[in-house]
């Protein structure tokens, strides 16, 4: 874990007590990685199937996050750092900008399987975790992290996190003439991955324009989601964003 870079984090950054887990938690973990692991691995993006490898994720046992760093460190760098809760923004800009991605260490309930308000380790290490070991997906989520923690007018910010959310969090790409889905808050959640694989979501060709024009909705299945055709799209637009917010165009 690097943290010597780090301060408005600080104070949220904890440890992982893995041993204080119970069987319970063991349990409902294996629940969930059940009901939506064969799914996955019919309509999730090849890379994200990749890294649930890579990272070395069990399917009966809750992650250990110092483990799975290991695994990352030496190909992109990245930690899974342990952190309190929710942060703040500037905390959450500049673990990302340090390649510690903040991953909180309590479970959901069984009574919450499918849905939790706020992220748990499911939504995280499950969700987020696995693009980590691929080198460009890597690189955007620290660049993403560096240009919003140097911004200050919230109103960039909010088109920023539209980015973020359309791709970290709901992205789809085309794979061989299908729509995968990669984005975490699509892995993590039954029904919203069932929303995109049923059709009851649109899916427009990515465009930085469309996307920066969309708001995000978080009280209801997606109707609209944008599909990139490789992951180096990404990180071109968010360099392309990068480029509006400095000179005031976003």
């Amino acid at each position: 874990m690097n943290t010597a870079m780090l301060s408005a984090a600080v104070p949220y950054i904890i440890r992982q007590d893995y041993a204080a887990y119970t069987d319970e938690q063991h349990a409902v973990w294996t629940e969930l990685v059940g009901r939506v692991l064969p799914e996955l691995e019919l309509h999730a993006a090849r890379e994200y199937l990749d890294g649930l490898q890579i990272i070395g994720l069990q399917k009966d046992r809750l992650p250990n996050l110092a483990s799975i760093s290991a695994r990352l460190a030496p190909r992109t760098g990245w930690s899974s750092t342990p952190v309190s809760g929710f942060l703040p923004a500037p905390a959450f800009f500049e673990m990302l900008a340090t390649r510690n991605f903040p991953t909180t260490t309590w479970l959901r309930s069984r009574e919450s399987l499918e849905y939790t308000p706020e992220p748990d380790i499911f939504h995280d290490v499950f969700g987020h975790v696995p693009m980590h070991p691929h080198k460009v997906f890597a690189d955007f989520l620290e660049h993403y992290g560096r240009v919003c923690a140097s911004v200050s007018d919230a109103a960039v910010l909010e088109r920023l996190g539209r980015l973020f959310w359309y791709t970290v969090e709901f992205g789809v790409i085309r794979q061989h003439g299908k729509i995968k889905v990669y984005g975490s808050g699509l892995i993590s959640s039954h029904g919203e991955c069932r929303n995109v694989i049923d059709g009851h979501c649109a899916i427009h060709d990515f465009t930085l324009d469309e996307v920066l024009a969309t708001q995000v909705k978080v009280d209801e299945l997606h109707k609209l989601l944008f599909a990139v055709s490789s992951f180096d799209e990404v990180y071109n637009a968010m360099h392309e964003a990068e480029r509006r917010a400095l000179s005031g165009c976003l």
